[in-house]
């Protein structure tokens, strides 16, 4: 780390003030001290319905310093994560803007990278369609990985086509994730084919604990390495209506929270969090602020997966 870089002690800034970076870790691409990255993927050429979700990663980090805002971590973890690792924010993969064709050698040749430097990777997105590309570059690393999926979409359509409605269809079909050990939840339209992934839909959701949702993922994944993807539609609009495929019966805020809390355990090797579009929030960045927050706790799962390595 260079002598230029601010640490997240040295930058108390009150939460309207300072760098733009996640949680105020330091922007840098040197992972010679990494332990863990945020990505930053400003993508949405792959959005089906409202597009925007490629000011997702700026408007989540702008609201994360408000999450980060405490010197002794975000509540009700009981630690800062740069007690334990070092984080940077490595920026934003952007020599695609306007070339779809690009974004998936190049995301899965960035990560790659990242990944094979021993640094954890959280990105944030975009569509949800970076998942595939990133789930390439975990794979290359970690081989076939079990699939924590949070969302009212499947997004297991069968068509050849690359959106963000196919890519875990096509990350089955390239062998990617190990089915017999993955989870989607939330689920809350069509699904005509689960392709063998367990689901707990959003009426078996709403009349389980949030506990006995985390168990039910704890027994799916067991000790397999894990992938999460996020997507912020997997919560209901009400909280969350900054997002392009909004679905009516999601999750609260806090149950999003205490089943991710309840994955502790879990082996958790990377991750994602998508589909924030901020243009469509009515005020105050929530659905952004709510992004930000679920990412702190993905990015605890994945430093507490890093502490027992």
């Amino acid at each position: 780390m260079s002598n230029t870089e601010i640490k997240p002690e040295d930058s108390r800034e009150t939460a309207y003030a300072g760098i733009l970076s996640f949680l105020r870790f330091p922007y840098s691409r040197d992972l010679d001290k990494a332990d863990i990255a945020v990505l930053g993927v400003p993508y949405d050429l792959g959005t089906t319905n409202r597009s925007g979700a490629r000011s997702g990663p700026r408007a989540i980090r702008e609201q994360s310093s408000l999450v980060g805002e405490y010197e002794w971590g975000v509540w009700p973890w009981d630690y800062h994560l740069s007690d334990r690792h070092h984080l940077v924010d490595y920026g934003d993969i952007c020599d695609f803007t306007a070339y779809p064709e690009r974004m998936t050698a190049e995301l899965e040749r960035m990560a790659g990278e990242i990944i094979s430097r021993d640094t954890a990777l959280l990105s944030l997105g975009g569509d949800h369609f970076i998942s595939l590309p990133l789930l390439r570059a975990h794979v290359k690393k970690h081989g076939p990985l079990a699939l924590v999926h949070f969302d009212a979409h499947t997004d297991t359509w069968v068509d050849d086509s690359y959106n963000h409605g196919t890519m875990f269809y096509h990350a089955i079909q390239e062998g990617l994730i190990d089915v017999d050990h993955s989870i989607q939840v939330g689920i809350r339209t069509p699904n005509p084919d689960t392709f063998g992934l367990q689901i707990i839909d959003a009426i078996m959701m709403n009349n389980m604990s949030n506990s006995d949702i985390a168990g039910a993922i704890h027994d799916r994944v067991g000790d397999r390495k894990a992938y999460l993807s996020f997507d912020i539609d997997f919560l209901d609009p009400a909280y969350a209506p900054g997002t392009g495929t909004p679905v009516s019966g999601g999750a609260t805020i806090m149950q999003g929270r205490e089943i991710l809390r309840g994955l502790r355990g879990l082996t958790i090797v990377g991750g994602d969090l998508v589909e924030v579009a901020p243009a469509y929030d009515p005020i105050g960045s929530v659905t952004a602020l709510a992004a930000a927050t679920l990412a702190c706790d993905i990015l605890y799962l994945i430093s507490e997966t890093l502490t027992r390595d």
